[in-house]
């Protein structure tokens, strides 16, 4: 597939793009990379969803830099996946605040829709050790305050309606979770203007083709011209 070829080149770690995209993924590269989440991407791909994968391997000691702070603000769904490791990653941290950000400014336009990989909604929500043990690491390097920034965009985006993926198989699950990224994004629904110039021959090819009564529906899409004309004058 051609947009997915491109899309993939354009968002190579390090590269630059303008382009706005429908999805960007968060995921913690050890945990998920090789495996899930480079699945849903690819079925993302197929299935016409401009997607944006981080490709670098691991970010040490940087910011967000320019093209992925980019990429976020210029996302429509935001989808974190939730590792056992993720907390553990400042970089993923750093971008969920990011979408959180996003979220806030602009409401009707962005939405989060997490992904609960191997943890519990209650992790994230910071009711065990698992999150919260990483962010007690990360206060002493970066500060009580990015520690609270963190915690908060953590509980905020647990409290969301998202997907569990438990113990099920990857397959069925991002089939699922495809489906509904395209409902939302209403990819299936695009507008298409009611009278199409140049259509009319091929319409009536097409129905005389069909040989379903054939010579009615043509009449009636004859009417149809005949009203769109007398509008335009």
């Amino acid at each position: 597939m051609e947009m997915g070829k491109s899309l993939e080149a354009e968002t190579s770690g390090g590269e630059s793009s303008a382009i706005d995209y429908d999805v960007f993924l968060s995921f913690r590269g050890p945990d998920t990379r090789q495996a899930f989440t480079d699945c849903l991407y690819h079925e993302m791909l197929e299935a016409n969803i401009r997607v944006f994968f981080d490709k670098e391997e691991i970010h040490v000691g940087k910011e967000i830099g320019d093209e992925l702070s980019t990429a976020i603000e210029n996302s429509k769904i935001y989808i974190p996946i939730f590792s056992r490791g993720y907390a553990s990653s400042p970089w993923c941290l750093r971008e969920l605040a990011q979408m959180v950000e996003c979220k806030k400014y602009k409401p009707s336009e962005k939405e989060i829709l997490p992904i609960f990989y191997d943890v519990e909604p209650c992790d994230v929500k910071l009711k065990s050790q698992l999150y919260v043990s990483p962010l007690e690491e990360h206060e002493e390097r970066f500060g009580p305050e990015m520690r609270r920034k963190w915690e908060d965009a953590l509980t905020s985006v647990a409290q969301i309606k998202g997907w569990e993926l438990k113990r099920q198989g990857y397959w069925k699950f991002i089939k699922s979770v495809t489906r509904e990224i395209l409902m939302k994004l209403k990819i299936k629904d695009k507008y298409v203007a009611g009278h199409l110039v140049g259509m009319d021959d091929r319409v009536k090819g097409v129905v005389k083709l069909l040989n379903v009564d054939s010579g009615a529906i043509v009449a009636s899409w004859e009417m149809s011209e005949n009203r769109h004309s007398a509008l335009a004058l």
